[in-house]
């Protein structure tokens, strides 16, 4: 994974965050893309704060390099209909997801979906960890996800990063993984508690 930031301050955090996966420039230029290594990647998620930025680097993405998984963030709710109109997407509005997540209740130590990819056959899920499970204390290369799930980031005490190999998952911390469809049975098992385990 490789995140291309413009921002210089952002990006040395970044930078030293994912000790060196991190890409310096805007990436909506050509040669920024190519030095993030768009020729290779599986994916590629556009969330800058333009829409018309987002756009543009998922068209270049799908059409010029061959990239069948893209995923844009939408900023404004009313730009949904162009990147409809332009199948580009699937497009996130962070305002459809703050909506959905105050409509569901997650329920302990359970799942929320959030997201739900169905041309990419993929879908984003939010699950909390239980005290004494197996994810409880296990690092992410340890964690023993299935082939075609990956955690993407991990929330806890109100901030969110993206964790590396080494990263430490704990009790209560909200895991957001994407996975192949259908796969939710076989991580289930890592992150719920023992019966009978005390609440975190």
């Amino acid at each position: 994974m490789t995140v291309v930031e413009s921002d210089s301050s952002r990006y040395a955090t970044v930078e030293e965050e994912l000790e060196h996966a991190a890409q310096y420039g805007d990436g909506s230029e050509l040669w920024v893309l190519e030095r993030a290594g768009i020729e290779r990647a599986d994916m590629v998620i556009a969330v800058t704060g333009d829409d018309e930025d987002n756009i543009l680097i998922c068209q270049v993405a799908r059409e010029k390099y061959g990239v069948e998984r893209v995923i844009a963030r939408c900023n404004n709710p009313r730009n949904l209909q162009h990147f409809k109109l332009l199948d580009v997407g699937p497009a996130v509005s962070a305002t459809d997801l703050i909506l959905r997540l105050i409509e569901h209740e997650v329920p302990r130590y359970g799942f929320l979906h959030l997201l739900d990819l169905p041309r990419e056959r993929l879908e984003i899920i939010e699950v909390e960890v239980g005290p004494g499970s197996p994810a409880d204390g296990s690092t992410i290369q340890d964690l023993g996800l299935p082939d075609g799930a990956l955690a993407i980031a991990i929330l806890r005490d109100g901030t969110g990063f993206v964790p590396l190999a080494d990263s430490v998952i704990e009790a209560g911390d909200e895991v957001l993984v994407v996975l192949d469809t259908g796969l939710e049975d076989k991580i289930s098992p890592q992150f719920r508690a023992p019966e009978g385990a005390p609440a975190s």
